[in-house]
């Protein structure tokens, strides 16, 4: 029997302006577990990181799920978003992917789904 299932994602050519605002990334950590029907443990917690040597802060954010978590990076040099939805409870990969699309105007996702935990044969 198999735990849940991990999406990972790797968004390009999003709009730097919005893989710079902390606001909307702290809002849609927010909301996506609404959108999905999950249950929210924590507030999300999100931050500003400007890597040695780079011109523009990314953001990190996090946000605890009783299901696991969703976690976002931005990399807004690059137009690039790296993100995870964990889940013991299977979700619609395709509407999430959309929600971040969407939100984050990218124009890419590069996905992988691996379905996570043991699994009797």
């Amino acid at each position: 029997m198999g735990f849940g299932q991990h999406l990972i994602m790797d968004i390009s050519n999003c709009n730097i302006n919005k893989l710079m605002d902390i606001n909307l990334t702290y809002d849609f950590l927010l909301e996506v577990p609404k959108r999905l029907d999950m249950v929210t443990m924590t507030l999300p917690y999100v931050v500003k990181w400007l890597d040695k040597g780079s011109t523009m802060a990314g953001i990190s954010g996090f946000i605890m799920i009783a299901e696991s978590h969703i976690s976002i990076h931005t990399y807004p040099i690059r137009k690039i978003l790296y993100a995870d939805v964990f889940s013991c409870r299977g979700f619609n990969t395709k509407r999430i992917i959309e929600l971040f699309l969407k939100t984050f105007e990218g124009t890419n996702c590069d996905k992988r789904v691996i379905k996570r935990g043991f699994f009797s044969s």
